[in-house]
């Protein structure tokens, strides 16, 4: 850790060096309590209770991601603190909209969702709604901190996540509780938090609330419309193109490769997501102004060498070791999951270095862009694994693997060349 903070110091000067520094702290916190949980977590809980937690995670994260119609993503945006009020508001609008949409779905179609995961979320689709309406208002609060760069509280709010979740995960699991411990977990792993948020916000912003308008609504609805307009297909595109061939692989695959899965994400995204995550959200934080002034290309080429250089070595090793360590530490049953890591390894490089830089797309008003580039995504990847269900399901989850690593590489490609073809003038979105 200390090694991974002196290059990123290396890399990084100024503010952003101290914001990243922020989040890694609670983000490292956070993601070291997950660690440490999940060797005792594989013994309370078997591959199969953890492939009902990747089912219910995926339906979770499909819905969640576009609950906000992604006004959230535009709240740090605006110059002027009024306009990203309204932006504030028209997310939390929306995410009422989408949270009664999806208990409605769930209501009416129960049965249809129970045939489609082979009935693995019986009894728990009533944890989606929920965990919608949670995740989704935790995403605006924390947009909104971010536009305002309270980094220390978004860290907070993180240890908190993790505190909450894993604590009631081996809980649940030390009584037998299972499966109904990982997935009450995996809610206040997204939700916990918003208390905070809440607090900071009422406490800080409250009167920019009051002098909102109509016609100010209107106004901002009509200034970033693009946003529910492209980006939330895209970002559905996006989750689906994670999310859906996970569901595919429950539904097609032999023995409890799901739950298999399931770890072998959760260990990879951890110590990627320690640095990312943080990133990201700096990096979103400072991408507007280095826009306006005319340097974002430079930003991102040396956002994405830093990223490359840290995340390289991890994944190296983690790709070479994890066949031989994970039996050790997980237990034998859980063997698979280090083949998986080794096959995975390739595509979170990409994806740690692409996702980060992704919103530069957003940053440069080209939504349309990003959203056919998430849909082909969700058509390779779920066209492969489905495929690869039919006729050789022995390998669906090394299938997915694969098309993960060709996607994220195809995503950097289009970043950086609609970034040099706007910095050249040649390109209009």
């Amino acid at each position: 850790m200390h090694n991974i903070k002196q290059r990123i110091k290396a890399l990084f000067r100024g503010g952003f060096v101290r914001s990243v520094s922020v989040l890694v702290g609670g983000t490292a916190f956070a993601q070291l309590i997950t660690l440490l949980a999940l060797p005792i977590l594989t013994r309370f809980y078997s591959p199969d209770d953890f492939g009902v937690l990747a089912v219910y995670s995926s339906f979770l994260a499909l819905i969640s991601v576009i609950a906000c119609l992604r006004f959230e993503i535009a709240i740090p945006m605006p110059k002027e603190d009024k306009d990203a009020a309204v932006l504030l508001l028209l997310s939390l609008a929306s995410l009422v909209v989408i949270t009664l949409l999806t208990t409605i779905g769930v209501l009416f179609f129960s049965s249809q969702i129970e045939l489609a995961t082979e009935g693995k979320l019986v009894g728990y689709l009533w944890l989606i709604p929920i965990g919608v309406f949670f995740s989704g208002l935790y995403a605006a609060l924390q947009y909104w901190a971010t536009r305002h760069k309270a980094f220390p509280l978004i860290a907070k709010t993180r240890m908190t996540q993790a505190i909450s979740g894993s604590s009631t995960q081996l809980g649940f699991g030390l009584f037998g509780l299972a499966p109904f411990g990982l997935l009450v977990g995996q809610l206040l792993s997204v939700g916990a938090g918003v208390f905070g948020l809440s607090k900071y916000l009422i406490k800080t912003q409250r009167s920019l609330f009051k002098e909102t308008s109509l016609n100010r609504v209107k106004l901002v609805f009509k200034q970033y419309d693009r946003f529910p307009k492209y980006s939330t297909w895209e970002a559905f595109a996006n989750s689906g193109a994670i999310q859906i061939p996970v569901i595919l692989i429950a539904y097609y695959a032999v023995s409890a490769e799901a739950g298999f899965l399931m770890l072998a994400m959760r260990l990879l995204s951890a110590p990627m997501s320690l640095i990312g995550g943080a990133v990201a959200q700096v990096y979103l934080a400072e991408a507007s102004e280095k826009y306006h002034e005319g340097v974002l290309q430079k930003f991102t080429h040396k956002t994405i060498f830093s990223l490359f250089k840290i995340g390289l070595p991890a994944l190296l090793f983690a790709g070479v070791a994890a066949p031989f360590l994970i039996s050790l530490i997980f237990g034998d049953e859980w063997q698979r999951t280090g083949v998986l890591i080794s096959w995975m390894a390739p595509w979170f490089l990409m994806q740690f270095i692409t996702s980060p830089v992704s919103m530069a797309l957003h940053i440069t008003h080209s939504q349309k862009i990003a959203m056919v580039l998430q849909f082909f995504g969700l058509i390779i990847r779920v066209g492969s694994v489905f495929i690869a269900g039919f006729y050789f399901n022995e390998y669906i989850a090394e299938v997915y693997a694969v098309t993960g690593f060709i996607f994220y590489s195809l995503y950097l490609f289009v970043v950086l060349y609609i970034l040099n073809k706007k910095k050249l003038g040649s390109y209009k979105a």
